[in-house]
C-alpha cells in the first residue's frame, strides 16, 4: 500500500496531517476488534450465534440471551477492550518518551508496582475486590513517580528512564516475593490468581470507572500528540519550535501511568500487551512517530483475541488471559531483542 499524506484544515484554522495508510490500518483494526468482540460474546458453555448476539445487543433478544449477553459476557468483553486499549496507548507513550522500543510498562516496572499495591491490600488487609483495585492504582502511581524522580537529571531522557525502570522493577519484584512469603495460604492463592492477569468474573463495576478514566485520558493524550511527535527530534529542536518539553513529557507520563495502573487494577498485570501493541501498529502503518491511535486499537484487538484463545484453544481447560499474552509476548520480546542487536541498537 502506497502511503499518502493529506493535510486537513479545520474551520478553526487547525491543520491536521492524515496518513492514508495509518487511517486504513486504524479502520481495519476497529472492524477486526468489533468482529472478534461479537464472536467472543457468543463463545461459552451456552454458545450464541453472531446474528443473535447482534440482535440481543440492540434489545431484540429473548430473556435468556439478554441475561447471558448483557450481564455475563458483555462486561467482560468491554473490560478487555478498555484494558487492551489502555495498555496499548500507555505502551506507545512510554516508548515514544523513552525513544526506546523496550520502554514499556512491563519493562519499566509499573505492572510490578501496581501488583505491589494490590498485594499489600490482599496480604496485610484481606481487602475486597474494590480495595485491591484501589491498591493497584496507588501502587502504580507511586512506582511511576519514583521512576520519574530517580530518572530526573535536567530532564528525563531515553535509556536513563529505561535503566531506572529496570532497577525499580527488580526492587519491587523482590518486595512482591517477600509479601507472598508473609501471607497465609488463602491470601497467597488469591494473590497468585490476581497476579496472573485475568478477565474472569469482570462485571459492570469494573467497566464504568475504567471507561470514565479512559474517556478523560485518551483525548488529553491525543491533543498533546503533536508535541510528543516533535520531541522525537530532540529537546533542543522541540524548544525551538515552541514545545514546553518537560511539561508535555510530565503530562504524558502521568497519563501513561494512569492508563497502565487503571488497566492493571481492572484485570491484573496482563503482560506484554503494552510492549507488543505499539510495535505491531508501527509495522502495519509504516509511519514514523508514536502511532498513538493505531497502538490503542491494536492493544484492544490483541487482548480480545487473546481472551478468545484462552477460552477456546485448550479445550475445556480455560487459561487466564495473562498466560496467553505472556507466552506470545515473551516470544515477541525475544525476537525484538535479536532484531535490535542485529541492527546494532543494543
Amino acid at each position: 500500500m502506497k502511503t499518502t499524506n493529506r493535510a486537513v484544515r479545520t474551520p478553526g484554522g487547525l491543520s491536521v496531517r492524515l496518513d492514508a495508510r495509518a487511517v486504513t490500518v486504524v479502520l481495519l483494526l476497529i472492524v477486526a476488534t468489533l468482529v472478534a468482540s461479537v464472536v467472543l460474546i457468543g463463545t461459552g458453555d451456552f454458545p450464541i450465534p453472531a446474528a443473535d448476539v447482534l440482535r440481543t445487543l440492540v434489545g431484540e433478544g429473548n430473556p435468556g440471551q439478554e441475561f447471558i449477553v448483557t450481564e455475563l459476557r458483555l462486561p467482560r468483553v468491554l473490560v478487555g477492550l478498555l484494558v487492551g486499549a489502555s495498555l496499548g496507548l500507555g505502551g506507545a507513550l512510554f516508548q515514544a518518551i523513552s525513544r526506546n522500543p523496550l520502554g514499556s510498562p512491563d519493562v519499566l516496572g509499573l505492572g510490578q508496582g501496581a501488583t505491589a499495591g494490590a498485594l499489600v491490600v490482599i496480604v496485610l488487609g484481606s481487602g475486597s475486590a474494590n480495595q485491591v483495585a484501589a491498591g493497584a492504582l496507588v501502587g502504580g502511581l507511586v512506582t511511576g513517580l519514583a521512576i520519574y524522580v530517580l530518572a530526573w537529571k535536567r530532564g528525563v531522557h531515553g535509556y536513563r528512564l529505561v535503566l531506572v525502570g529496570i532497577g525499580v522493577s527488580a526492587i519491587v519484584t523482590a518486595v512482591n516475593g517477600y509479601l507472598l512469603t508473609k501471607s497465609d495460604i488463602v491470601d497467597a492463592a488469591r494473590a497468585v490468581v490476581w497476579m496472573t492477569g485475568s478477565l474472569d468474573g469482570r462485571d459492570w463495576d469494573q467497566v464504568w470507572p475504567l471507561l470514565a478514566l479512559t474517556a478523560v485520558l485518551v483525548p488529553l493524550v491525543l491533543v498533546n500528540a503533536r508535541g510528543l511527535r516533535m520531541m522525537e527530534m530532540g529537546d533542543d529542536v522541540s524548544y525551538a519550535l515552541g514545545v514546553r518539553v518537560e511539561r508535555v513529557r510530565l503530562l504524558l507520563m502521568v497519563a501513561a501511568v494512569l492508563l497502565t495502573a487503571s488497566a492493571t487494577a481492572a484485570a491484573g498485570p496482563v503482560s506484554f500487551v503494552a510492549l507488543t501493541a505499539p510495535q505491531l501498529a508501527r509495522r502495519l502503518t509504516r509511519s514514523p512517530g508514536p502511532n498513538l491511535l493505531p497502538s490503542l486499537c491494536m492493544g484492544a484487538a490483541l487482548l480480545v483475541v487473546a481472551d478468545w484463545v484462552s477460552q477456546r484453544a485448550f479445550g475445556a481447560e480455560q487459561l487466564p488471559v495473562g498466560v496467553v499474552t505472556g507466552v506470545l509476548g515473551g516470544v515477541y520480546l525475544l525476537w525484538l531483542l535479536v532484531s535490535e542487536r542485529r541492527a546494532g541498537r543494543i
